[in-house]
């Protein structure tokens, strides 16, 4: 049974010959594996038989954005960033963070649609995705794009960029009116932008990740009642979309969301990613009793405890735990909780992976 068909029995609910895997990681324990082991990512999804592959997607070919002398630059959307690099004990990574939110001082919805920041569709080169996504087909493999933090398809994310996190928040119970001309403005760019991406796929795209944080370590960001105000129509709208295009979809947040997910399940979400076992009320056999057979999981290895400070023991039965939790009848898909960081040793990682192997099979 090659990727494809296990992944597909699986996301049907049918258990195939083991549980699909999924390898998450970020580009600080790449570069941390790759000198440690002299081999590539690449070589060591192949020799586990992942069963994922994560293609670039669209081609930037927009304006170029001037990086400043005190290490600043500006996004896709006009945010102000600076890189800020974090050394860990085996590792270090690399991330951008906010400095300032282009409309933050904006008093009135005709200000926010003038915003002369607003990304276009037209800055990217799509004729590149049939091919990766070819190339991942050829393999065997289950090809799925995802983009980077900041093109990847979703709505309150860019929100919180764009016009600061607390004063999003704010917005959507004072001032409705800004906060919705904001989605609706960063839904615009997605529609267009993900239409031309299902359109130069010509079919080939097997599944379309989507990600946005609804939730802390203690509960969700929003009520169910402001999400389905603010964000059910976009995102059901993103979801039919591909399933128009015959495209599964997979949405990642971190945190505690049980409240949300029935609302997600009924805009046709078809995987649930994190499941983020240290958040409330997101204990696996839980999920897997009341949502299981409507909605597939990913996900439910921790990243902040148990991978990056466990014992070889601990991941195992970590991992035996979720397949007990989650594995009965399909539907679960192995991967960590968020990406593998550089703080994780590498033999940890290798430990997950040999556990993938030994507790997967149905």
């Amino acid at each position: 049974m090659d990727s494809r068909e296990r992944v597909f029995l699986a996301l049907n609910f049918e258990e195939p010959d083991r549980v699909p895997v999924d390898f998450w990681y970020s580009d600080g324990f790449r570069k941390k594996f790759e000198s440690a082991s002299g081999r590539s990512m690449e070589q060591l999804l192949d020799t586990h038989d992942v069963d994922f592959r994560y293609i670039e997607g669209p081609r930037y070919i927009g304006p170029k954005s001037a990086a400043h002398p005190d290490g600043t630059d500006r996004d896709i959307w006009g945010v102000t960033r600076k890189t800020m690099v974090v050394n860990t004990n085996g590792g270090a990574e690399t991330y951008k963070e906010v400095l300032h939110s282009p409309l933050a001082d904006m008093k009135t919805p005709e200000e926010i649609n003038a915003y002369g920041g607003w990304p276009s569709p037209d800055w990217f080169d799509y004729s590149v995705l049939a091919a990766q996504c070819e190339e991942v087909i050829r393999k065997g493999k289950v090809a799925v794009f995802m983009g980077d933090r900041l093109n990847r398809v979703s709505q309150l994310k860019p929100a919180m960029y764009l016009r600061g996190v607390e004063q999003i928040l704010t917005d959507m119970c004072l001032a409705p009116e800004i906060a919705q001309t904001i989605f609706a403005n960063i839904r615009a760019f997605y529609d267009a932008y993900m239409e031309r991406i299902f359109e130069s796929a010509a079919g080939k795209l097997d599944i379309l990740l989507t990600g946005d944080d609804f939730g802390s370590q203690n509960g969700p960001l929003i009520s169910p009642a402001m999400w389905t105000a603010f964000l059910k129509e976009g995102f059901a709208h993103y979801t039919g979309m591909a399933r128009s295009h015959r495209v599964r979809v997979m949405h990642h947040t971190c945190g505690s969301v049980r409240p949300l997910i029935p609302l997600m399940i009924a805009c046709g979400l078809d995987i649930l990613q994190s499941i983020q076992p240290e958040a409330r009320d997101m204990d696996a056999a839980g999920l897997k009793k009341e949502f299981g057979g409507r909605l597939a999981f990913q996900g439910g290895i921790s990243v902040q405890k148990t991978l990056p400070f466990g014992t070889r023991q601990e991941i195992r039965d970590e991992v035996r735990d979720r397949v007990a939790a989650l594995g009965k009848n399909g539907g679960y898909i192995f991967c960590t909780s968020h990406n593998i960081q550089a703080d994780t040793p590498v033999k940890n990682a290798m430990t997950l992976l040999e556990a993938y192997r030994d507790f997967g099979r149905y």
